[in-house]
């Protein structure tokens, strides 16, 4: 199985780059895992509790579970993968089954903060995108999809964003194998990738030997 984890700040077009993958492959071989799934269950706190807490920080992450996840993927097992609620900022309740497939995805903002999930990746890549342009899909998708006022989002972003993106997501990109920059004709990184994931997908038999 060839894992690949995917990281970039918020707002910098991660979801973009993997569909665009998706887009040129037989996505039937690739699974996705969206780090947003594997938030803490914080139930127990009050709407108004859950909604201060800071979301951009590697310790809001249940990368126990994620870690877990991966593994089991890789050893050829099943998992039930949490959905959460950005809403309600707590897990739905509900689960997805996922089989395990070729090529894993594994995408988010923290993916590449943790060494121990750093182990795990075949290939780690980093989107980058300028700072300005980040805010701007920030606010667009928090406003339209998440139903958050304006003020609320420029605060967070100037409160936690910010500062979380400057202290442990910027300093991943040391991580990476791969930088993306995530401009409107950057074709060459997502082909490069496309190949490298569409190698794998032609060779299950010598996969499945090798693992």
């Amino acid at each position: 199985m060839l894992v690949i984890g995917i990281a970039g700040g918020t707002g910098s077009g991660k979801t973009t780059v993997v569909n665009k993958i998706l887009q040129q492959l037989n996505a039937e071989g690739v699974n996705v895992l969206s780090q947003d799934n594997y938030y803490h269950d914080n139930q127990h706190l009050t709407l108004s509790e859950r909604e201060q807490l800071n979301y951009d920080h590697p310790k809001s992450i249940d990368f126990d579970l994620l870690i877990q996840h991966v593994k089991m993927l890789k050893n050829n097992e099943s998992i039930e993968q949490p959905l959460y609620s950005f809403v309600t900022h707590s897990r739905t309740g509900d689960h997805v089954t996922v089989e395990p497939r070729s090529v894993l995805i594994v995408e988010g903002i923290l993916v590449l903060t943790n060494k121990e999930l750093l182990h795990e990746y075949d290939l780690k890549v980093f989107v980058h995108a300028d700072s300005d342009e980040r805010l701007i899909r920030r606010i667009r998708r928090d406003t339209q999809e998440r139903g958050r006022d304006l003020q609320e989002v420029l605060h967070r972003y100037q409160t936690t964003l910010k500062p979380m993106h400057q202290e442990f997501i910027e300093p991943s990109k040391n991580e990476a194998d791969l930088i993306v920059p995530n401009m409107r004709q950057n074709t060459v990184a997502i082909d490069f990738l496309s190949t490298v994931i569409n190698n794998t997908l032609k060779k299950p038999a010598k996969n499945e030997s090798v693992n």
